[in-house]
């Protein structure tokens, strides 16, 4: 067994309520979203560079 098999689960936000938002502010709220994707697409790269230098790094050769 996992130790993060015992922690308690985070439930999931409830979807914003978007009815009550203008126009404007929902060009706003998108605007939020997707400088929150391209943070979360730059943490992915780093990621994958750092494991393909460490499997680089620890690769057996030739």
């Amino acid at each position: 067994m996992d130790i993060d098999d015992l922690e308690p689960r985070k439930a999931k936000p409830a979807p914003k309520d978007l009815s009550s938002l203008g126009v404007a502010e929902l060009k706003a709220y998108i605007a939020g979203l997707e400088a929150e994707v391209e943070r979360a697409r730059a943490a992915i790269a780093a990621k994958e560079a750092q494991k393909n230098a460490a499997e680089a790094f620890f690769k057996k050769p030739s």
